[in-house]
């Protein structure tokens, strides 16, 4: 297994799946050769067959083998998906994120290397086989992978720190903001009162001075009105004296009119 790259505890690993794998198929092997043996028992019991009895012989023995081989495929599928994810929960403890590559499934150079090894080096006897317990990955030294990971977590530890005492930062960067706004707020409305104040003062004023202005117009309107009444009475009173004195001129002009006739007279005779 040095091509492999494995130290001893994952090389024992591997034994362990090998030999799991190896008794699966041993069991799912002695259930196909019982699908046969069944049918010599069951059905050749005769000395001649016809070509439909033969078929039909083994049209059902087909669909017995290919329905042990169909859930072994599966069986096995899914037993290796169960031991990716106990490889992915214990790298995920170490913050490790394990990646596979598919392609190498079929290289055939590796499948001759586990094929060599299986008939070489595996012995189901030996020593480093004989383990009884669940099979567990153990942890990592304090060597090797165990110092990166240990960087790394410390990495991260110190990182997360930075990050914390930048949150602290920003939250009270965000605070004397927050501050600042109220602040901020507050002389706004406070600039905001005192220009409606002073307007409002501005209004109050104008509106006394427009009632000082409307109060004095009507008090001229009123003593102009008061006046032009007494220029009227003035004028009623001179155009009924001049009228008397019309009508008296009048009464003289016809009184003399009435002396000059008769003095007309006399001078004619």
């Amino acid at each position: 297994m040095a091509n492999f790259g494995f130290n001893e505890h994952h090389q024992n690993e591997v034994i362990n799946y090998m030999r799991f794998a190896r008794s699966k198929q041993a069991l799912r092997l002695k259930t196909i050769d019982s699908c046969f043996q069944d049918l010599k028992d069951s059905r050749l019991v005769e000395e001649t067959y016809t070509v439909d009895e033969v078929a039909e012989m083994l049209d059902g023995l087909q669909v017995l083998v290919r329905g042990e081989v169909e859930m072994e495929l599966i069986n096995t599928a899914h037993t290796n998906v169960l031991l990716l994810r106990q490889l992915f929960s214990q790298a995920e403890k170490f913050y490790l994120r394990l990646q596979t590559d598919i392609s190498e499934l079929e290289n055939r150079e590796l499948l001759e290397q586990v094929a060599e090894f299986e008939k070489t080096d595996f012995k189901p006897n030996s020593k480093m086989n004989q383990e009884t317990s669940k099979p567990k990955l153990a942890p990592l030294n304090e060597g090797g992978v165990s110092e990166l990971l240990q960087k790394e977590i410390s990495r991260l530890q110190e990182d997360n720190e930075k990050l914390k005492t930048r949150l602290k930062t920003l939250e009270s960067q965000a605070m004397s903001a927050l501050d600042d706004k109220s602040k901020a707020e507050r002389a706004l409305k406070d600039l905001q009162k005192t220009q409606v104040d002073q307007q409002s003062a501005m209004h109050t004023q104008e509106i006394a001075n427009l009632e000082d202005t409307v109060a004095a117009m009507q008090a001229d309107f009123e003593k102009t009105l008061n006046a032009n009444a007494a220029s009227q009475k003035d004028l009623h009173e001179n155009l009924v004296s001049a009228k008397h004195d019309l009508l008296r001129i009048q009464e003289q002009l016809a009184l003399a009119e009435k002396m000059a006739t008769p003095a007309l007279h006399r001078v004619d005779t």
